[in-house]
């Protein structure tokens, strides 16, 4: 059972973010609630599941950063207490890269956090400007040697495909990011999502996304620089130098492991009464508070059908580098010899080895075609 935890709070909302985030506000009497209901709801779904053992433990959100590390020691330990660990495992902290939280960078640690994932996003002060980040360049540069000594284990996340970034200039930041130690890389391309401030301005013409020609080739560059310095595309869009840089709670959810939501908006994946269900917390943070003092955290609780667990573990399975197996796919009318499954076998998207499916090199950048082709 991997868990991960919600802490919604931000200290600015990004332009391009659709997450449930809110800003912090400095309110105390809140957090401390919100600290305490997630306690409490981790304790209840325990006793939804029964025993079993710890896998992982995330905390992302929002800036799980700006929790109180006495918070973060509480909540590592009541998963501790209830889902017994079988030796050391992974628990890893989101955090941007501020000098005012790589402050707390040696509390969190000696909180137990053992892997920081660094939202730094860009290494270029007008690119961080336009994402609306709150740290400069300079900033993330020292938080980074801050994190270097309190943790055992470093990510980076960065954004490509801003407007007008030469794929010289791309290749330059993961360069420097690379330089700065990380063993784990997350690039991801820049989406606009309609909801968030990017969305409207690009709506409103106020500025023009990357067209799809340049994104192609900051892919590509990508995947040539971080192969070339030994990293590993174990997932679209993460990349490890070597098998034991890797994630091992995203990938216990991309295998389609157990595990708990807590916090506001989280989703989890539990098996109940030996049925997959798919949670969804009330996405408010008093709705959530209210609603686990009442028994009721979930905004959403829904029994998957056969079918949709296994429609779901293709989804996230051929976004890895270990693919699905044939079974799978089997199973949902997809045979290998004829229908969508051979066409993009044929097609050169997908290949076959093992018994399992895999995207290749060319049906990586073009996963969600892919994937509707397959399964619509």
């Amino acid at each position: 059972m991997a868990l991960y935890v919600h802490w919604p709070y931000c200290a600015r909302i990004c332009p391009y973010c659709d997450f449930n985030v809110v800003r912090d506000r400095g309110k105390v009497e809140e957090q401390a609630a919100l600290v305490t209901a997630i306690l409490a709801d981790i304790e209840a779904q325990a006793a939804l599941t029964g025993p079993r053992r710890l896998a992982s433990i995330f905390f992302g959100g929002g800036t799980p950063s700006l929790m109180a590390p006495d918070a973060v020691a509480a909540l590592i330990a009541r998963a501790r207490s209830l889902f017994p660990p079988r030796g050391d495992i992974e628990i890893t902290l989101e955090a941007n890269p501020t000098d005012a939280e790589a402050a707390r960078f040696k509390a969190l640690a000696d909180a137990g956090v053992n892997r920081l994932s660094m939202g730094v996003q860009a290494l270029d002060d007008a690119a961080l400007a336009f994402l609306g980040r709150n740290h400069s360049a300079d900033e993330a540069r020292r938080a980074v040697a801050v994190a270097a000594r309190a943790f055992p284990r470093l990510s980076i996340d960065l954004i490509h495909a801003l407007p007008d970034q030469t794929v010289e200039g791309w290749r330059a930041e993961l360069t420097e990011a690379l330089d700065l130690g990380f063993e784990h890389v997350s690039p991801y391309q820049l989406t606009i999502e309609p909801t968030t401030a990017f969305g409207r301005a690009v709506a409103r013409g106020a500025w023009t996304p990357l067209d799809e020609d340049r994104a192609a080739a900051l892919y590509e560059t990508t995947q040539t620089v971080l192969e070339a310095a030994g990293f590993d595309a174990y997932e679209v869009s993460n990349h490890a130098c070597g098998e034991a840089a890797r994630s091992a709670h995203n990938l216990h959810v991309w295998r389609g492991g157990d595990y708990l939501g807590v916090g506001p908006g989280a989703h989890g994946r539990l098996t109940l009464d030996g049925v997959r269900t798919a949670t969804v917390a009330h996405k408010g943070i008093g709705a959530y508070v209210a609603g686990v003092t009442e028994g009721a955290p979930w905004n959403e609780r829904e029994a998957q059908s056969a079918r949709d667990a296994t429609e779901e573990t293709v989804l996230l399975g051929l976004r890895t580098v270990e693919g699905v197996a044939l079974t799978d796919l089997a199973a949902l009318d997809r045979p290998i010899d004829q229908g969508p499954l051979a066409a993009l076998i044929a097609d050169g998207f997908l290949a076959v080895a093992a018994e399992r499916v895999r995207a290749t090199a060319t049906g990586r950048p073009v996963l969600d075609a892919v994937l509707k082709a397959l399964l619509v």
